[in-house]
């Protein structure tokens, strides 16, 4: 196990980079590194048998001598608090964050449970709907181009740990749905099917469609099953990351053998 550095000055090249990689949200697409930081989102990495490139932790968690995040990553920094506060994208800093190479996915599955991002833009939809996907067997996504970020800090925050359970793909157009064998469907908030009614196909690729405009006419064109959910309450449409949780929850259902 290599020892951990202490860094003390604020100069230091690690450290400036460290701050550059934390407040850039789509600097790893260029870097291919990302930064994650909190208890929760570290422990959810190393549980999905993630290593780390670089742990980075506070002192005041270091001064025992015993952290539990020593040896979990290939080198380990340790920062004075005030530094680490530096660095940190939340108002309460967490204390510990890693710097993780983001996974580069082979070719798309294609029969895989899926879900498929249509400009959705809103970073905290975003991340909602990975939580979901992941909960409920949908291990692939799809972003297609205007859709927010999937490894920045505030998706990664939505999403609670949900990344490292999923394959994402980011920036794919609709031609690689041409290699998928599985039926689109399509959620509309005043066409189709209710979801109750409708026999819903698992697996299957879930469309979800941008915050104000829904699903692009060429996909919904694609659609094999079009469904709307019911509002009872009259309102006229619902966050799209709600929506996704009721339809990935119905299909993912509806594959369950009843007694």
């Amino acid at each position: 196990m290599t020892a951990p550095q202490l860094i003390s000055s604020r100069d230091n090249p690690q450290l400036r980079a460290l701050r550059k990689l934390s407040g850039d949200n789509t600097g790893y697409r260029k870097s291919g590194r990302v930064w994650v930081e909190g208890e929760h989102l570290c422990s959810a990495a190393l549980v999905r048998g993630v290593r780390p490139a670089m742990a980075v932790v506070a002192q005041s968690l270091w001064a025992d001598g015993h952290s539990p995040w020593a040896g979990v990553a290939s080198s380990t920094l340790v920062l004075p608090d005030a530094l680490f506060k530096g660095i940190s994208a939340l108002e309460s800093p967490a204390a510990i964050g890693f710097v993780m190479d983001v996974p580069v996915p082979d070719a798309l599955d294609p029969a895989a449970a899926s879900v498929v991002l249509d400009r959705v833009q809103d970073a905290g939809n975003v991340g909602s709907i990975l939580r979901s996907a992941a909960a409920f067997g949908f291990k692939q996504v799809i972003a297609l181009p205007g859709t927010a970020a999937l490894w920045s800090p505030k998706v990664l925050r939505a999403a609670m740990g949900a990344h490292f359970g999923l394959t994402l793909f980011e920036g794919l157009d609709e031609q690689a749905f041409a290699d998928l064998r599985l039926p689109l469907v399509a959620t509309s908030s005043h066409a189709g099917a209710l979801i109750q009614d409708a026999q819903l196909p698992f697996p299957c690729a879930w469309v979800l469609g941008h915050e104000g405009q829904g699903v692009s006419p060429a996909l919904m064109a694609r659609a094999a099953l079009q469904v709307r959910i019911g509002q009872p309450g009259g309102e006229e449409s619902l966050n799209v990351a709600a929506a996704a949780a009721i339809c990935l929850h119905a299909s993912a259902v509806s594959a369950i053998p009843r007694k």
